[in-house]
């Protein structure tokens, strides 16, 4: 075990552990940062993003792992440490925190918690490629919505952030379609009458996307999507249905697993906090970024929330005169 006690560290780098830890840099904290080793790509989800446009100061966008960089090398800066490790599982049960990573043990007075959330995919062929590249689909109607103005987008699932989605996308698209499984959909009466009552929106129920249809694309023979082929699981018939873009809206999956039984979570096993602060229920230990956020799950607000939780922190090894 290293026996140097850290007075902060931080798991996760995307836009909430970066800012975490360049505001705790600038306090003079020494932020111990593990951005994590494949799959836990440093850089979080925006690293799957072709190109950022609703980020403050980049008025003509940014790929979002051009964007991440600039926040790593900023952080880097001011004197944040970063170790390219995974850490596997945590003590809070301990004063101080024990962290256990790939190949050592760190001690630490605080702790933040950036460890992101993970959109839910369908778990297709050709899915992930066509979300890193910009390849016409997309886990974020926000963030990509208006790449789609005046084209036919298709929207996988029937909860609430489905049919949200889906009228979101009315504003830019000439066309949207909701594919569900089933013919009942999860989200609320309002919703679904919202969408209904939007000439925009189609339907495609008891369907489920079976195949990612894709196309080659001038000048440089880059593969994009052009439909879908779709199964109804009532009489097992397939159907193409031609798409310019695709959003998979099946829910996000907080990274959590780590923190269960030591850190409470709410019923979708996101972290919960206080209200307006990044204090967890274990004194010492924040939460920022898409850990603890289901509603906003944007770049933005992470890096807002990162900051809270560094200023927490600071406040918290202050009153312990650490």
């Amino acid at each position: 075990m290293n026996k140097k006690i850290e007075k902060v560290v931080i798991i996760g780098s995307g836009p909430a552990g970066f800012t975490a830890a360049l505001y705790a840099a600038r306090a003079n904290l020494n932020p111990l940062l593990f951005e994590g080793i494949p799959p836990n790509i440093s850089g979080g989800q925006l690293m799957t993003t072709s190109k950022v446009e609703n980020f403050p100061g980049f008025p003509q966008g940014i790929s979002g792992s051009e964007l991440m960089a600039l926040f790593r090398k900023q952080a880097l800066r001011f004197g944040t440490k970063i170790k390219s490790n995974n850490i596997i599982k945590v003590d809070l049960l301990k004063d101080p925190f024990v962290i256990f990573s790939n190949n050592e043990k760190i001690k630490t007075h605080s702790l933040i918690v950036a460890t992101g959330a993970s959109a839910k995919l369908l778990g297709l062929k050709k899915e992930s490629e066509l979300i890193k590249s910009g390849g016409g689909i997309s886990a974020c109607a926000t963030c990509d919505g208006p790449f789609y103005e005046n084209l036919h987008v298709g929207v996988v699932g029937g909860g609430d952030a489905a049919v949200h989605e889906a009228i979101f996308l009315t504003k830019f698209a000439s066309k949207v379609t909701i594919i569900n499984r089933s013919s009942i959909l999860k989200s609320s009466k309002i919703m679904i009458q919202k969408a209904k009552n939007n000439s925009k929106i189609n339907w495609k129920l008891n369907s489920i996307v079976d195949e990612i249809l894709t196309k080659r694309v001038d000048p440089l023979n880059r593969e994009i999507l052009c439909g879908v082929r779709l199964k109804n699981i009532q009489n097992n018939k397939f159907k193409k249905l031609n798409l310019d873009g695709l959003f998979i809206a099946i829910g996000h999956q907080p990274n959590t697993a780590m923190f269960k039984n030591q850190l409470k979570l709410d019923n979708k096993s996101y972290l919960v906090t206080e209200k307006r602060g990044s204090k967890t229920s274990v004194n010492g230990v924040f939460a920022c970024g898409d850990v603890k956020d289901s509603i906003y799950r944007q770049a933005i607000t992470a890096a807002g929330s990162g900051c809270v939780a560094a200023i927490d922190a600071e406040k918290y090894l202050k009153n312990k005169e650490l």
